[in-house]
């Protein structure tokens, strides 16, 4: 039997395999520009124009949304709820993700199917999550009100009917649900670490403490930024929970600004000013997001 050259490959491997990557680019690259860029520069397109009920038809108006976007007060109000939002569900993600993840960094038996568990809540749409929560707050056989309520921690008045309490009832939902993402980070970045320093440190005699605050921490660093960025992008433009469980309410208490930008699209039938809106989310994440990289030095 003649060997087979090991410089001529099998046809069926020749098929699949070329030599070249542009085959397999150019679906991707299609697939770029029919959900990314031309939604991206239609945009731009309908930020100079607005729709006229009356012609049915799209009318250029110039700069004029822009205008009217910077003199928005209500623009500003959802901005501000959305930096609220973001930031607060952030910093409690970010610190309760870190100590479940120290928790469940173990080789010791059923971590393992803990660690698995974790997985079931980031399955679960948004959606059905808020309704979820929806219930477990309401008013009349909510379970979450009713215990608020024996332990003297919230009033006659509902968490999501109360200005004061129910962005943070908005916020239990996200938390519960996304906490879980940050853990799996995490305890990814935990698993990778080195056992040697840590294994000297306690030869020295430090404590758990300064263990956690002069290895873990500085070691997982870029883990915890890029963990950071990820869920920050992700929470400015939350939508979701905020339209299922209050729509905005009561007022404007839990206006946010996709929630602004989508009534203004498709409930005030103004496409223009509602991609202006659009335009100016990405503006602003992408500000904050090139501020934020630049100060904790991650490179791409």
């Amino acid at each position: 039997m003649t060997d087979v050259p090991t410089s001529v490959k099998p046809p069926l491997q020749r098929r699949f395999i070329s030599d070249s990557a542009f085959p397999w680019l150019f679906p991707l690259l299609a697939l770029l520009l029919v959900f990314a860029v031309y939604p991206f520069f239609y945009n731009i397109y309908l930020s100079v124009h607005e729709f006229v009920p009356r012609r049915r038809a799209l009318e250029f108006v110039g700069s004029a949304n822009w205008v009217k976007l910077f003199s928005d007060s209500r623009m500003w109000g959802a901005l501000a709820v959305t930096l609220i939002y973001t930031g607060v569900c952030l910093l409690i993600q970010l610190v309760l993700g870190m100590l479940i993840a120290l928790l469940l960094d173990s080789d010791d038996p059923g971590f393992g199917f803990l660690r698995g568990l974790l997985t079931l809540t980031l399955v679960i749409p948004p959606a059905v999550t808020a309704m979820i929560f929806l219930l477990l707050e309401d008013a009349n056989f909510g379970v979450m009100t009713y215990y608020l309520q024996a332990l003297g921690l919230l009033g006659s008045n509902p968490i999501l009917a109360n200005p004061s309490t129910a962005l943070m009832g908005v916020m239990i939902a996200d938390i519960w649900q996304w906490t879980p993402f940050m853990v799996l980070i995490f305890l990814a970045g935990l698993r990778a670490l080195p056992p040697e320093p840590f294994e000297s440190a306690v030869i020295d005699g430090a404590s758990n403490w300064q263990v956690f605050r002069r290895l873990t921490l500085p070691m997982m660093s870029k883990v915890i930024a890029i963990a950071v960025l990820i869920r920050g992008i992700d929470l400015f433009r939350t939508f979701d929970y905020v339209y299922v469980m209050t729509s905005g309410g009561p007022g404007t208490a839990t206006y946010t600004l996709s929630l602004y930008a989508w009534q203004q699209t498709f409930s005030f039938i103004k496409w223009g000013y509602g991609a202006t809106l659009s335009l100016f989310s990405l503006i602003v994440i992408l500000v904050i997001a090139h501020i934020y990289v630049g100060l904790t030095k991650l490179k791409w």
